[in-house]
């Protein structure tokens, strides 16, 4: 039984940090896990900035309205959910994602939640579990699963490593360095005959 783990920003919607840094002006809000492997100073970094120019959730979720999915994106997975089941594993948080997996046609994600005051200021971030990408690829192996994993930052790295075959997708040319050992794509047509191989 093969099931597929995607990440998600990044691979099938745009970097929701970058789109807001973008929207709100604020630079230091485009860092993202392709520069910080360490989430959890990521995240708290990320909330300190907010305080600072006291910016909550409704501003986020605004801009996280006008993105839409990588051209393409719908179909690939579709088309691969016809094959296999599939899993996004993301770091981001529910919050964040809806929007976006209403666009996507609804399929399966699991991330995390936003803990968010009443005046709608993000006050922390609650993790569903530790190294929640690696950890999930392990406990559906553990029962009967082979995976096959994809995405394009540091913390998609453990659970590629512990797949069945694992693949960079529109990843940074230093990761693609560092990790020679991984095919790397830049289409969904190559990511989509390289998970068909896997899976036969």
């Amino acid at each position: 039984m093969d099931i597929v783990c995607l990440d998600m920003e990044g691979v099938l919607v745009p970097e929701i940090w970058i789109a807001f840094a973008e929207a709100t002006g604020i630079p230091e809000l485009r860092r993202t896990t392709r520069d910080e492997p360490d989430y959890d100073k990521l995240m708290k970094f990320r909330i300190g900035i907010l305080k600072e120019h006291g910016l909550g959730l409704k501003e986020i979720q605004d801009t996280i309205a006008t993105i839409d999915p990588f051209e393409g994106a719908r179909e690939f997975l579709d088309e691969l959910r016809s094959l296999t089941q599939v899993i996004i594993l993301s770091d981001t948080f529910s919050q964040f994602a809806t929007p976006l997996m209403k666009k996507l046609g609804w399929p399966t994600i699991f991330c995390n939640t936003l803990e968010v005051a009443d005046n709608g200021e993000i006050t922390g971030f609650k993790m569903r579990c530790e190294k929640s990408k690696l950890t999930t690829v392990k406990a559906l192996q553990s029962i009967g699963y082979d995976t096959i994993a994809s995405g394009d930052s540091f913390n998609d790295l453990g659970m590629i490593q512990a797949s069945k075959a694992g693949f960079l997708f529109r990843s940074t040319e230093q990761i693609k360095k560092d990790y020679p050992q991984y095919p790397a794509f830049e289409t969904y047509d190559e990511l989509l005959a390289a998970i068909k191989r896997s899976l036969a």
